[in-house]
């Protein structure tokens, strides 16, 4: 019997190009996985693995990084939402870098998306097999960041960002039955997550989702459970782990063309160095 192997990808809004990186070698080196699993960013740059877009996710931030149509403040004064709508989750990726539905949906690795429901705090994992509108919307609303985003209402959800309720959805993976796991991570080993300082900002933005407030006070330490979490399953050997080598310069959002090319380019050099290991750890070494 074959063993299921899977992509865990955390987010981190733009230190996802780190992620982005690893996985346009790997595509690049024929690698492939059963499933991936997405959270915010992870699930905006992964959905390319399957649909097998090398480079997408890259330039596409750079050709827009300096256009107020696709991050901006005027946007989130205009709309509402930080990452516009609109531009970023229809125009972008019906007319200006095209996504490949057909290539996504007759690829038959399943994609999962992880959003949070904020009228419960609970993370919705949502099986995206088809493309279309219907899927940039999940991606949207699983990288929708709190308080820079409204609120997506989708299939009978109020939805914002997965990683408020499940950052690193290995244990939802392995439920799934995928027994083995590449987990790619947006912080460097050792990291810390603290309680976040603008909770009181926060509670007022989102009073009337008093379980999504919870979920957020709580979140570091669920996600520092995760880590632990995680390197217990990398002692029992069926996690393999890719960390940045040092944090990476880069903020939640930039505008900077070249500061999005060095994240990239760390983690393209990231996994170069780790693609035997990889390969070995997936079964796919050399026939």
């Amino acid at each position: 019997m074959t063993t299921k192997t899977g992509l865990v990808l955390e987010g981190g809004a733009l230190r996802g190009l780190f992620s982005a990186g690893i996985m346009d070698v790997l595509m690049e080196n024929a690698i492939t996985f059963d499933g991936i699993v997405g959270v915010s960013a992870g699930a905006a740059f992964g959905c390319n693995y399957k649909s097998g877009q090398v480079g997408r996710a890259i330039r596409y931030n750079k050709r827009f990084a300096k256009d107020k149509r696709y991050c901006s403040m005027e946007s989130l004064w205009r709309t509402g939402d930080l990452y516009n709508a609109e531009f970023a989750y229809r125009i972008v990726p019906t007319e200006l870098d095209k996504f490949d539905d057909q290539a996504f949906e007759s690829n038959p690795m399943e994609f999962y998306v992880v959003c949070t429901d904020v009228e419960t705090g609970e993370p919705i994992y949502q099986p995206v097999m088809r493309g279309g509108q219907w899927a940039y919307d999940w991606i949207r609303a699983s990288a929708s960041m709190p308080v820079v985003s409204r609120v997506v209402e989708l299939d009978g959800y109020k939805l914002l960002d997965g990683g408020v309720s499940d950052s690193i959805p290995l244990r939802f993976f392995q439920r799934k039955g995928y027994e083995r796991n590449l987990v790619i991570l947006t912080q460097p080993e050792g990291f810390e997550k603290k309680p976040n300082r603008l909770m009181p900002f926060i509670r007022s933005a989102l009073k009337h989702y008093p379980r999504m407030v919870e979920a957020m006070q709580q979140r570091h330490l669920m996600y520092n459970d995760q880590l632990e979490y995680i390197r217990q399953q990398v002692r029992r050997g069926n996690t393999m782990v890719i960390y940045p080598p040092r944090p990476l310069p880069i903020g939640h959002t930039s505008h900077n063309p070249k500061a999005m090319q060095r994240v990239y380019d760390i983690g393209r050099e990231t996994a170069m160095q780790l693609l035997d290991e990889i390969k070995a750890f997936l079964g796919q070494g050399a026939k």
